[in-house]
């Protein structure tokens, strides 16, 4: 059957007998297929916290706690962080949960915040490549949070956080990534409350009726601009992209965890959620393969702490570097090609971790981009790398808005004696294409956490993370991650 016009669909879906209508009038697509969605979601959410889930996804999900713990203790010690741990230990309150790499303990609203501000203070942190979704630095704060609070197994935490990615993730399907970023919101700031909501709310054991009121309350929360482009602090941009969310998430949760009471169909009654910020939404996407597909296998782990359009060009330019073992003199002009829509996010930042040419340039100079010189502001001023970054071209190229590979790179560099040599990375390390093994995620958040937890609390963190299925009780991890 041919598809509904737009306009039609939207006053269809006004209604809260939107969905049946469209299943009635025969689209078999996931797009109409369910009626109901808040209601088969509220169910699915109460229930997650038992949820048996495939041995894969389990591994998944303990590589991305963490890779987001090494994000948080990171980033504690960053601006961003310094700067919301100041805040936090402002507001008082409730002793409920630990701020990271701190002695700080407060509710777990400001808990949330802090830690999910640290998540994303050092660009460390995962990246979904469809939606362009950073659950875990929202996902995992929240469900730290909430499992400190009430108290949750290792195992129940990894289903939590499991929901977490499925929810964040399936809210920006069902609105249409595409369509958001069109209108001047960010992908990453409108699912991230979602993000932190499906990953707390397990953790409070709300009923189903709980759980709609949840999503009511985080729904309503929903934001997020595109204008963290222009913070040039990376301040403003970690609350947006994780702290915001964090906050938002929990503050639902425990709302409905005292009792109180909200709309039963936020995503699918009258002026509903997905009619609000989506001109053609797909409410089916909220629901379709909940339970077999997860969001969490999905994710790409960096390996660099940089922007994640910087990734594949970086993989591209050091693996030229390396098979014909270059050297910065030996290099005339460096172009790289990126998608379009990556242009505006890494083009010319002021912020070192998301300037695709200087970080070029600078693994062209180093040899690597270790997380010290990727956060060192100072260097984008060295002579040697303002040189090599006069001589780097960075272009949009229309044929790299590929579905299939999002965040591809082309890197082509032109020599003093006149060869011209050029690297296509489809998928950087760490995609689901091009994935980490469990040594690799190891040594990477090794060398994050390190520097602020010492050798033997990280390496007993990193032992009790990899084996989080067994812990009877998240909180005997405090001593492990707090000063």
């Amino acid at each position: 059957m041919a598809r509904l016009p737009s306009l039609l669909r939207r006053r269809m879906l006004m209604s809260a007998g939107a969905l049946p209508v469209l299943a009635f009038l025969g689209d078999g697509s996931a797009r109409a297929a369910t009626a109901e969605v808040t209601g088969r979601l509220a169910r699915y959410m109460a229930a997650a916290r038992q949820q048996a889930l495939p041995d894969n996804v389990v591994l998944a999900c303990k590589h991305r706690i963490l890779d987001t713990f090494g994000a948080m203790v990171s980033g504690a010690r960053l601006k961003a962080g310094d700067m919301a741990i100041r805040y936090v230990r402002s507001q008082g309150g409730a002793v409920q949960a630990s701020v990271i790499a701190s002695t700080l303990r407060t509710t777990s609203t400001n808990a949330a915040l802090a830690n999910a501000m640290f998540a994303h203070a050092d660009e460390t942190d995962d990246f979904e490549p469809v939606t362009k979704a950073h659950p875990g630095c929202s996902s995992v704060p929240a469900a730290l949070a909430m499992a400190e609070k009430n108290g949750a197994s290792g195992m129940e935490f990894i289903r939590s956080v499991t929901l977490g990615y499925d929810l964040g993730c399936r809210l920006l399907m069902a609105l249409g990534p595409d369509h958001v970023r069109g209108t001047h919101r960010s992908a990453e700031g409108v699912s991230s409350t979602f993000c932190a909501l499906g990953a707390a709310a397990p953790l409070a054991s709300l009923d189903e009726r709980g759980m709609r009121f949840a999503l009511s309350y985080a729904a309503q929360q929903v934001s997020g601009l595109w204008s963290w482009v222009n913070d040039e602090d990376h301040v403003e941009k970690a609350f947006d992209f994780a702290g915001m969310g964090a906050r938002n998430g929990v503050t639902a949760v425990t709302m409905a965890e005292a009792g109180l009471t909200g709309t039963n169909d936020v995503l699918d009654g009258a002026h509903n959620l997905l009619v609000a910020m989506s001109a053609n939404p797909d409410p089916g996407a909220m629901v379709d393969r909940l339970g077999t597909r997860f969001f969490v296998t999905e994710t790409a782990i960096k390996t660099f702490s940089v922007g994640y359009p910087c990734q594949s060009a970086l993989d591209a330019l050091l693996a030229l570097r390396s098979q014909h073992s270059l050297t910065p003199d030996q290099v005339k002009a460096v172009s790289i090609r990126l998608p379009t829509d990556a242009i505006g996010i890494v083009g010319d930042s002021a912020m070192p971790d998301v300037n695709c040419q200087h970080l070029v340039a600078l693994a062209l100079w180093r040899g690597g981009v270790s997380f010290e010189d990727s956060h060192n502001v100072s260097l984008m001023k060295a002579p040697e790398i303002t040189a090599l970054r006069a001589r780097t071209q960075l272009t949009a190229d229309p044929a790299l808005n590929d579905p299939a590979a999002p965040r591809g790179a082309i890197v082509a560099l032109e020599l003093t004696d006149g060869r011209r040599l050029e690297q296509h990375t489809r998928f950087a390390p760490g995609t689901m294409e091009n994935p980490l093994s469990t040594d690799s995620v190891n040594a990477k958040v090794r060398d994050l956490m390190q520097p602020v937890l010492g050798s033997g609390k990280t390496e007993r963190l990193i032992a009790a993370l990899q084996s989080l299925e067994t812990l009877d009780d998240v909180r005997r991890l405090r001593p492990l991650f707090t000063a």
